[in-house]
């Protein structure tokens, strides 16, 4: 069973200035953790979060999607998890942009409500870089 976690946010900014900041290796790191990402089709990927006793802390990625400013699309894999991400942007006009995440192939529950805790989080970062 594959169960998928799909999750809205708006923010007051630019769909571009939210494309780059879901695109840009430098702010992605800001909101996400250090990597070495590129929004090129095909292209391989590191999410370097702190590891832990029980996690190395890499995330393995690869880029499946890059439809510039709207949709953007990567499969990543941590242990024996793999999940497909796809953040659909949207111009809602007034200065506002929605940005929809779909988070598929999560195994368990447990670690589709943890995905839900930390994108909360995540986002809650994310403002704060569209804010500089």
């Amino acid at each position: 069973m594959s169960l998928t976690l799909a999750m809205d946010f708006q923010f007051t900014t630019t769909i571009e200035k939210l494309w780059s900041a879901i695109t840009d290796s430098n702010k992605l790191a800001k909101w996400i953790a250090d990597n070495d990402f590129k929004a090129e089709v095909g292209y391989r990927f590191q999410f370097r979060h702190q590891p832990s006793e029980w996690w190395d802390g890499i995330v393995d990625g690869v880029v499946l999607i890059v439809d510039k400013p709207n949709r953007l699309s990567y499969e990543w894999v941590t242990g024996q998890e793999k999940q497909t991400v796809t953040l659909t942007l949207q111009d809602l006009g007034d200065g506002k942009v929605n940005l929809h995440l779909e988070q598929t192939g999560f195994s368990n529950t447990q670690g589709l409500e943890g995905a839900k805790y930390g994108w909360g989080s995540w986002v809650d970062k994310l403002e704060k870089v569209l804010g500089q």
